[in-house]
């Protein structure tokens, strides 16, 4: 493995890096404030259907695409920036990289104008034939297109020139997950924009008067299920890459981890049919097709929790550990020296990702899935993943890049070490309240605290739910007073003065196996096997779609508001004679 040097940064290149970190910060703040409310809403300790303006469904829609899908791209941007330009050691092209950032910025401001007007109330599935303002929809298309510029433009042909200057050495490998990453991205960005340019624009402009649903929501799920793993790459990236050292210790196996990534690539995109088992007009056959695959995407997190847990014992025995299970208590669990801090962050997350993959193998699963579809226990799943072991890996990996860009150190170190942990103990007990509640038959989405929770709605309390709710009120807010103990931290040392001279460097492992195996060396075999397996997984569930698919009308721009009514009228509707 590669050892590469600290870079001086400076210019529009450090500039466009931390507003690349802070924008979607700034965004992220409002996320997750809307979050807390969403959840003490739930539980019915907020009564009333909005807050400061924002109503419930237009909260939920903008906690779900800030948190989901603006901050979560501007980060990839960012780290896969960092990491390009730290490890193949040559220079980023500075008009690509103004280009990517307008469109981004641009982009993220047009359709926040839309959700936050209460134009595009359409959740972060926004499939059809919910329809939002085209400004939601150009707004997003400008921020995937710009968030794709840098790796055709700029990571690509550096990687190509990396590689004339260096024909015995093999791809950096964070580089070589940087790719991956961003192979994927482009590979589910495709169907994303046909639905987006050719059903949902035509509607939203008023070109056209109905679509086919089916296909929408099928190509929807082609990108919505493996933007899961655009968000965990750069996650097992920090993994293999820097965890190990910052534990005090070693990779246990390059090969291995060249080989998880590859796998991702293989196996993440043709899965999504696993979202659409209650659909009719797929046929059961490329459901339970799709739903083997989804159990083939955790072979490639069963090698990383091997190699993970191989190389935390190697720091572990290395820090002085004796007995079996010694070298888990010499872990840098709360130690401050230098960036040691960052451990913290990927360890707790790593927790939760315990959760978030065990409640997966049920979402995944064609029967176990019918009972669990659509209810609490997905908003419990999702935040053990996204919510989890992303939210901290990006989080703690904003807070140190921040750091080098500016020169500081980081602040309140003491707060900074809170913040992972009362987030991991928050989102522990969200997940189990939620997945309790899921397997009691409540909702997700809905504002079940002015209906379900209401005591005074005699035909649709349930009291059984109310307890759990409380519970998950409460994991909620422990996580988000992590959240604010961050916020401090990195507020100050956004703020804090320079005391050095503002670089790039990451604290890269070394490994104890560096084998050349050529199986996991080069790319381009993979990535015609991938092209190869989306074909045979979703060309006949396309035209299925294709075929099958019913045409409706649009929901319009507040479709979920205006299919409320009062609960006094539901009651006197549904009142029995």
């Amino acid at each position: 493995m590669q050892t590469t040097q600290a870079i001086p940064i400076k210019g529009a290149i450090r500039f466009i890096l931390l507003s690349q970190l802070v924008i979607p910060f700034i965004l992220l703040i409002l996320g997750v404030l809307l979050g807390l409310y969403q959840v003490l809403a739930r539980a019915g300790i907020i009564k009333s259907a909005d807050i400061f303006g924002v109503n419930y469904y237009q909260g939920l829609t903008l906690h779900g695409v800030i948190n989901a899908i603006v901050f979560t791209t501007f980060f990839a941007v960012a780290f896969g920036n960092a990491i390009m330009l730290h490890q193949l050691q040559r220079p980023l092209k500075t008009g690509v990289q103004w280009a990517s950032w307008v469109l981004m910025v641009g982009g993220t401001l047009m359709a926040a104008w839309a959700m936050l007007t209460g134009r595009a109330t359409v959740l972060y599935t926004f499939y059809l034939p919910m329809v939002a303002h085209w400004t939601f929809y150009v707004g997003a298309t400008l921020l995937l297109v710009g968030s794709i510029l840098p790796y055709f433009l700029d990571w690509i042909p550096n990687t190509l020139a990396w590689r004339r200057a260096n024909p015995d050495k093999k791809l950096p490998l964070a580089v070589l997950g940087n790719l991956v990453n961003f192979t994927l991205w482009f590979l589910i960005i495709l169907p994303l924009a046909t639905t987006v340019l050719f059903q949902m624009l035509p509607m939203s402009l008023g070109l056209a008067q109905e679509a086919n649903v089916l296909l929408s929501r099928t190509l929807f799920w082609f990108f919505g299920h493996a933007l899961v793993y655009f968000w965990l790459l750069p996650a097992y990236i920090m993994l293999y890459t820097m965890l190990p050292k910052l534990a005090g210790g070693k990779l246990y196996s390059d090969p291995a981890a060249r080989l998880a990534f590859l796998l991702f690539l293989l196996f993440s995109i043709p899965v999504g049919l696993h979202h659409q088992y209650t659909e009719g007009g797929l046929s059961s056959g490329w459901k339970l097709w799709h739903a083997f695959l989804t159990f083939m995407v955790a072979l490639p997190s069963f090698i990383t929790a091997f190699t993970i847990a191989a190389s935390l014992e190697h720091a572990g025995r290395n820090n002085g550990a004796h007995g079996l299970f010694g070298w888990m208590s010499k872990l840098p669990y709360w130690n401050k020296t230098g960036d040691r801090w960052l451990f913290a962050y990927l360890i707790a997350g790593l927790i939760l990702f315990l959760f978030g993959g065990i409640t997966g193998i049920v979402n995944g699963s064609y029967n176990l899935n019918l009972v669990v579809h659509n209810t609490a226990w997905i908003v419990g799943h999702f935040h053990t993943t996204v919510g989890g072991l992303v939210a901290l890996s990006f989080l703690g990996m904003t807070l140190y890049l921040i750091a080098k860009l500016r020169g500081t150190e980081v602040k309140m170190k003491p707060l900074a070490l809170a913040a992972p942990y009362l987030w991991m103990v928050g989102f522990v007990i969200f997940e189990i309240a939620l997945s309790i509640t899921g397997l009691q038959g409540a909702p997700r989405r809905s504002n079940i605290g002015i209906s379900y929770l209401d005591p005074t709605n005699e035909l649709l309390y349930r009291a059984d739910w109310l307890f759990w709710s409380h519970v998950g009120a409460l994991g909620g807010t422990i996580a988000v007073l992590g959240f604010l103990c961050y916020t401090v931290s990195l507020a100050g040392t956004l703020l804090a003065k320079p005391v050095k001279q503002p670089e790039l460097d990451f604290p890269i492992s070394e490994a104890v196996h560096e084998e050349t195996t050529p199986l996991v060396v080069n790319l381009r075999p993979w990535v015609a096997a991938t092209l190869l397996l989306i074909a045979i997984s979703y060309t006949y569930p396309v035209y299925e779609s294709m075929t099958r698919g019913v045409l409706a009308k649009s929901a319009g721009y507040q479709s979920i508001e205006n299919n409320l009514v009062p609960q006094s009228a539901l009651r006197e509707q549904t009142k029995l004679p």
